[in-house]
């Protein structure tokens, strides 16, 4: 089963969303990890072996955040200002797409209301 972890600007209720599709899900609120640096936040992830859901647009850089080293990383984008109904709306496109995937390790998700884009590394860069 999928398990993920809610960062602490998602709330409880986006952990309902998810949990709706039959997800195991966490949140940083619950486990009282309010603040935690997200060096430290990816790292409990990691060892939890739970995929990271968040707003936060650092853990979209796989630079400093590589995939590879990770149970999943999904970064919600939803429209600027955006109400409740559009976060709801990134979660729910985020759940559906989940249904014919196994694992979210080594993955990078970058998931709006309308779609989801995955992040591919280049395994070989182009020649300049």
């Amino acid at each position: 089963m999928l398990a993920f972890k809610l960062d602490e600007n998602l709330g409880t209720r986006g952990a309902s969303c998810l949990g709706a599709y039959g997800y195991d899900v966490s949140t940083v609120s619950e486990q009282l990890l309010e603040g935690t640096l997200d060096d430290a936040l990816i790292e409990i992830c990691r060892i939890e072996k739970r995929c990271l859901v968040t707003l936060d647009l650092d853990f979209s850089n796989p630079i400093h955040y590589p995939p590879a080293c990770y149970q999943g990383i999904v970064v919600l984008r939803p429209p600027k200002n955006p109400e409740y109904k559009d976060l709801i709306a990134c979660l729910e496109v985020l759940g559906k797409a989940l249904k014919p995937v196994e694992s979210m390790a080594g993955k990078l998700w970058i998931v709006s209301p309308l779609q989801v884009r995955e992040y591919a590394a280049l395994i070989d860069p182009p020649e300049s």
